[in-house]
Protein backbone atom coordinates (compact mmCIF):
# COMPACT_ATOMS: atom_id res chain seq x y z
CA UNK A 1 0.00 0.00 0.00
CA UNK A 2 1.54 3.35 -1.36
CA UNK A 3 1.70 6.31 1.26
CA UNK A 4 -1.25 8.24 -0.92
CA UNK A 5 -3.46 5.09 -0.63
CA UNK A 6 -2.61 4.90 3.05
CA UNK A 7 -4.11 8.04 3.68
CA UNK A 8 -7.06 7.54 1.51
CA UNK A 9 -8.04 4.30 2.76
CA UNK A 10 -6.77 3.12 5.80
CA UNK A 11 -8.77 3.28 8.68
CA UNK A 12 -5.99 4.34 11.31
CA UNK A 13 -5.47 7.58 8.97
CA UNK A 14 -9.50 8.27 9.35
CA UNK A 15 -8.72 8.98 13.12
CA UNK A 16 -5.29 9.66 13.05
CA UNK A 17 -5.72 12.69 10.74
CA UNK A 18 -8.04 14.76 12.32
CA UNK A 19 -6.28 14.25 15.57
CA UNK A 20 -3.15 15.95 13.99
CA UNK A 21 -5.66 18.89 12.66
CA UNK A 22 -7.35 19.64 15.92
CA UNK A 23 -3.74 19.82 17.74
CA UNK A 24 -2.27 21.67 14.61
CA UNK A 25 -5.28 24.40 15.41
CA UNK A 26 -5.09 24.12 19.06
CA UNK A 27 -1.40 24.54 18.83
CA UNK A 28 -1.45 27.98 16.79
CA UNK A 29 -4.59 29.10 18.67
CA UNK A 30 -2.01 28.97 21.54
CA UNK A 31 0.86 30.14 19.85
CA UNK A 32 -0.77 33.26 19.01
CA UNK A 33 -1.77 34.15 22.53
CA UNK A 34 1.90 33.51 22.95
CA UNK A 35 3.35 35.56 19.97
CA UNK A 36 1.18 38.30 20.25
CA UNK A 37 0.59 38.51 24.19
CA UNK A 38 -2.73 38.79 23.80
CA UNK A 39 -4.83 39.21 27.13
CA UNK A 40 -7.18 36.19 28.47
CA UNK A 41 -10.02 38.25 28.98
CA UNK A 42 -9.65 39.28 24.73
CA UNK A 43 -8.58 35.53 23.80
CA UNK A 44 -7.68 32.94 26.56
CA UNK A 45 -5.45 30.17 25.75
CA UNK A 46 -6.45 26.55 25.68
CA UNK A 47 -4.85 26.29 28.90
CA UNK A 48 -6.96 29.05 30.62
CA UNK A 49 -10.05 27.13 28.57
CA UNK A 50 -8.82 23.79 30.39
CA UNK A 51 -8.56 24.89 33.59
CA UNK A 52 -12.19 27.23 34.02
CA UNK A 53 -13.71 23.39 33.08
CA UNK A 54 -12.10 22.19 35.66
CA UNK A 55 -13.46 24.33 37.98
CA UNK A 56 -16.82 24.09 37.08
CA UNK A 57 -16.96 20.57 35.75
CA UNK A 58 -20.36 19.90 37.26
CA UNK A 59 -22.35 23.09 35.81
CA UNK A 60 -20.61 22.96 32.10
CA UNK A 61 -21.21 19.27 32.02
CA UNK A 62 -25.02 19.53 33.10
CA UNK A 63 -25.60 22.59 30.36
CA UNK A 64 -24.28 20.47 28.06
CA UNK A 65 -26.69 18.04 28.69
CA UNK A 66 -29.14 20.41 28.21
CA UNK A 67 -28.32 21.24 25.11
CA UNK A 68 -27.67 17.69 23.49
CA UNK A 69 -31.45 16.82 24.88
CA UNK A 70 -32.32 19.67 22.78
CA UNK A 71 -29.98 18.80 19.84
CA UNK A 72 -30.95 15.05 19.48
CA UNK A 73 -34.54 15.50 20.17
CA UNK A 74 -34.92 18.66 17.42
CA UNK A 75 -33.05 16.36 14.82
CA UNK A 76 -35.06 13.31 15.41
CA UNK A 77 -38.26 15.39 15.26
CA UNK A 78 -37.02 16.68 11.65
CA UNK A 79 -36.26 12.90 10.55
CA UNK A 80 -39.59 11.79 11.49
CA UNK A 81 -41.65 14.69 10.08
CA UNK A 82 -39.04 15.69 7.25
CA UNK A 83 -37.99 11.96 5.12
CA UNK A 84 -42.32 11.23 4.83
CA UNK A 85 -42.69 14.97 3.23
CA UNK A 86 -39.89 14.47 1.06
CA UNK A 87 -41.00 10.94 0.03
CA UNK A 88 -44.38 12.34 -0.63
CA UNK A 89 -43.00 14.95 -2.88
CA UNK A 90 -41.40 12.16 -5.01
CA UNK A 91 -44.30 10.55 -5.57
CA UNK A 92 -45.70 13.62 -6.60
CA UNK A 93 -44.83 16.09 -9.49
CA UNK A 94 -47.87 18.35 -8.43
CA UNK A 95 -47.24 18.35 -4.43
CA UNK A 96 -43.26 18.68 -5.49
CA UNK A 97 -44.26 22.25 -6.91
CA UNK A 98 -46.53 23.21 -4.64
CA UNK A 99 -44.64 22.18 -1.90
CA UNK A 100 -40.86 23.04 -2.50
CA UNK A 101 -41.11 27.09 -3.09
CA UNK A 102 -42.86 26.56 0.47
CA UNK A 103 -39.63 25.18 1.81
CA UNK A 104 -37.20 27.74 0.23
CA UNK A 105 -39.05 30.38 1.72
CA UNK A 106 -38.97 29.03 5.09
CA UNK A 107 -35.06 27.87 5.19
CA UNK A 108 -34.73 31.88 4.01
CA UNK A 109 -36.31 32.89 7.21
CA UNK A 110 -33.32 33.94 9.49
CA UNK A 111 -33.64 31.53 12.70
CA UNK A 112 -32.50 34.53 14.73
CA UNK A 113 -35.91 36.64 14.21
CA UNK A 114 -38.02 33.70 14.47
CA UNK A 115 -36.24 32.57 18.31
CA UNK A 116 -37.67 35.46 20.16
CA UNK A 117 -41.27 34.72 17.90
CA UNK A 118 -41.21 30.71 19.60
CA UNK A 119 -40.72 32.19 22.95
CA UNK A 120 -43.99 34.00 22.56
CA UNK A 121 -46.16 31.19 20.89
CA UNK A 122 -44.37 28.42 23.12
CA UNK A 123 -43.15 29.67 26.25
CA UNK A 124 -39.57 29.26 28.05
CA UNK A 125 -39.43 26.01 28.06
CA UNK A 126 -37.41 23.15 25.99
CA UNK A 127 -40.15 23.54 23.38
CA UNK A 128 -38.89 26.64 21.46
CA UNK A 129 -35.43 24.85 21.18
CA UNK A 130 -37.05 21.92 19.72
CA UNK A 131 -38.68 23.64 17.04
CA UNK A 132 -35.69 25.66 15.92
CA UNK A 133 -33.31 22.51 15.59
CA UNK A 134 -36.27 21.18 13.68
CA UNK A 135 -36.29 24.24 11.64
CA UNK A 136 -32.54 24.17 10.92
CA UNK A 137 -32.48 20.34 10.01
CA UNK A 138 -35.77 20.39 8.22
CA UNK A 139 -34.57 21.72 5.16
CA UNK A 140 -31.37 19.38 4.27
CA UNK A 141 -32.96 16.36 5.20
CA UNK A 142 -35.80 16.85 2.93
CA UNK A 143 -33.98 17.84 -0.10
CA UNK A 144 -31.27 14.88 0.23
CA UNK A 145 -34.18 12.28 0.70
CA UNK A 146 -35.87 13.59 -2.19
CA UNK A 147 -32.64 13.89 -4.53
CA UNK A 148 -31.31 10.32 -3.00
CA UNK A 149 -34.80 8.68 -3.81
CA UNK A 150 -34.55 9.79 -7.75
CA UNK A 151 -31.11 8.49 -7.91
CA UNK A 152 -32.12 5.42 -8.21
CA UNK A 153 -31.20 4.33 -12.16
CA UNK A 154 -34.31 3.73 -14.34
CA UNK A 155 -32.89 0.69 -16.53
CA UNK A 156 -33.02 -0.89 -12.43
CA UNK A 157 -36.63 0.11 -11.87
CA UNK A 158 -37.73 -1.63 -14.95
CA UNK A 159 -35.99 -4.79 -14.34
CA UNK A 160 -37.77 -4.74 -11.09
CA UNK A 161 -41.05 -4.10 -12.52
CA UNK A 162 -40.40 -6.76 -15.03
CA UNK A 163 -40.10 -9.57 -12.48
CA UNK A 164 -43.55 -8.23 -11.21
CA UNK A 165 -41.95 -6.95 -7.97
CA UNK A 166 -44.47 -5.00 -5.63
CA UNK A 167 -44.03 -1.28 -4.85
CA UNK A 168 -43.15 -2.14 -0.99
CA UNK A 169 -40.41 -4.41 -2.87
CA UNK A 170 -39.35 -1.68 -5.39
CA UNK A 171 -39.25 0.66 -2.54
CA UNK A 172 -37.35 -1.00 -0.21
CA UNK A 173 -34.51 -3.49 -1.68
CA UNK A 174 -33.99 -0.55 -4.68
CA UNK A 175 -35.07 2.80 -3.95
CA UNK A 176 -34.12 2.90 -0.50
CA UNK A 177 -30.85 1.02 -0.88
CA UNK A 178 -29.93 4.06 -3.56
CA UNK A 179 -30.61 6.54 -1.33
CA UNK A 180 -29.37 6.03 1.97
CA UNK A 181 -26.01 7.30 0.81
CA UNK A 182 -27.46 10.46 -0.13
CA UNK A 183 -29.84 10.44 2.99
CA UNK A 184 -27.06 9.92 5.51
CA UNK A 185 -25.27 13.03 3.67
CA UNK A 186 -28.41 15.06 4.53
CA UNK A 187 -28.51 14.11 8.27
CA UNK A 188 -24.67 14.82 8.93
CA UNK A 189 -25.45 18.26 7.78
CA UNK A 190 -27.96 18.51 9.55
CA UNK A 191 -26.86 17.12 13.01
CA UNK A 192 -24.46 20.28 12.79
CA UNK A 193 -26.91 22.46 12.07
CA UNK A 194 -28.81 21.62 14.82
CA UNK A 195 -25.89 22.29 17.67
CA UNK A 196 -26.36 26.16 15.71
CA UNK A 197 -29.95 25.92 16.17
CA UNK A 198 -29.88 25.04 19.94
CA UNK A 199 -27.54 27.67 20.83
CA UNK A 200 -29.36 29.93 18.54
CA UNK A 201 -32.63 29.47 20.80
CA UNK A 202 -30.74 29.36 23.86
CA UNK A 203 -29.22 32.79 23.20
CA UNK A 204 -33.32 34.11 23.99
CA UNK A 205 -35.46 33.39 26.76
CA UNK A 206 -33.43 30.55 27.86
CA UNK A 207 -32.05 29.95 31.94
CA UNK A 208 -29.81 27.19 30.77
CA UNK A 209 -27.98 25.29 28.29
CA UNK A 210 -24.35 26.46 26.79
CA UNK A 211 -25.92 28.77 24.55
CA UNK A 212 -27.38 30.25 27.98
CA UNK A 213 -23.97 30.43 29.42
CA UNK A 214 -22.38 31.62 26.37
CA UNK A 215 -24.81 34.56 26.42
CA UNK A 216 -24.14 35.39 30.18
CA UNK A 217 -20.46 34.97 29.51
CA UNK A 218 -20.52 37.80 26.95
CA UNK A 219 -22.22 40.01 29.69
CA UNK A 220 -20.00 39.69 32.64
CA UNK A 221 -16.85 39.70 30.32
CA UNK A 222 -15.52 36.25 31.30
CA UNK A 223 -14.23 35.37 27.86
CA UNK A 224 -12.90 31.99 29.22
CA UNK A 225 -16.05 30.40 30.05
CA UNK A 226 -17.58 31.36 26.86
CA UNK A 227 -14.81 29.59 25.52
CA UNK A 228 -15.31 26.55 27.75
CA UNK A 229 -19.21 26.28 26.25
CA UNK A 230 -17.54 26.90 22.74
CA UNK A 231 -15.44 24.27 23.59
CA UNK A 232 -17.81 21.93 24.82
CA UNK A 233 -20.54 22.57 21.68
CA UNK A 234 -17.38 21.78 19.07
CA UNK A 235 -16.91 18.54 21.08
CA UNK A 236 -20.40 18.14 21.19
CA UNK A 237 -21.23 18.91 17.31
CA UNK A 238 -18.08 16.30 16.46
CA UNK A 239 -19.05 13.20 18.48
CA UNK A 240 -22.48 13.84 16.91
CA UNK A 241 -21.21 14.12 13.63
CA UNK A 242 -19.09 11.14 13.48
CA UNK A 243 -21.44 9.25 15.26
CA UNK A 244 -23.51 9.19 12.43
CA UNK A 245 -20.75 8.70 10.32
CA UNK A 246 -20.19 5.10 12.17
CA UNK A 247 -23.62 4.50 11.96
CA UNK A 248 -23.36 4.98 7.98
CA UNK A 249 -20.20 2.94 8.11
CA UNK A 250 -21.76 0.13 9.71
CA UNK A 251 -25.42 0.37 7.97
CA UNK A 252 -24.09 0.76 4.36
CA UNK A 253 -21.16 -1.34 3.29
CA UNK A 254 -22.13 -1.10 -0.10
CA UNK A 255 -21.51 2.35 -0.10
CA UNK A 256 -18.13 2.07 0.75
CA UNK A 257 -17.76 -0.21 -1.85
CA UNK A 258 -18.64 2.21 -4.49
CA UNK A 259 -16.37 4.99 -3.43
Amino acid sequence: MTRRSWLKDSPAAAVVLPIIGLAATIALWWGATIVFAIEPYLLPSPWDVVVKFFEQPGMLLTETGTSLLETIEGFLLAIVIGVPIALLIVRSVILERLVYPLLLMVNSIPKVAVAPLLVVWMGFGQWPKVVMVLLMCFFPIVISTAQGMKSTPSELVELMRSLNASRTQEFFKLRLRYAMPQIFTGFKVAISLAVIGSVIAEFVGATKGLGYIIQQSGASADTTLAFAAITLLSVMSIVLFYGLALLEHLLLPWARETR
